[in-house]
């Protein structure tokens, strides 16, 4: 995972966004203190994210669109 600071970021954007295209994902920092303040991800493995849930870990589980909870409030149940 390859980390750049925001100004770094900005300059060679269209290049990072390629990066990230093509599955690699990229951190971003900010400040002096280089504080870690986003991961971009390739679209399709945020889109596929899994959850493990106890006795269900190794089952699959998919969530529809209509289940009236969301998965934060379903998580921190």
């Amino acid at each position: 995972m390859k980390t750049f600071p925001v100004g770094e970021f900005k300059t060679h954007f269209s290049e990072i966004i390629e990066r990230v295209r093509a599955g690699e994902e990229i951190i971003i920092t900010y400040g002096k203190k280089k504080e870690n303040v986003a991961v971009l991800i390739p679209y399709s493995a945020y889109k596929t994210k899994k959850i493990r849930l106890g006795l269900l870990q190794d089952k699959p589980l998919k969530i529809r669109d209509d289940f009236k909870m969301t998965e934060e409030e379903l998580l921190s149940l």
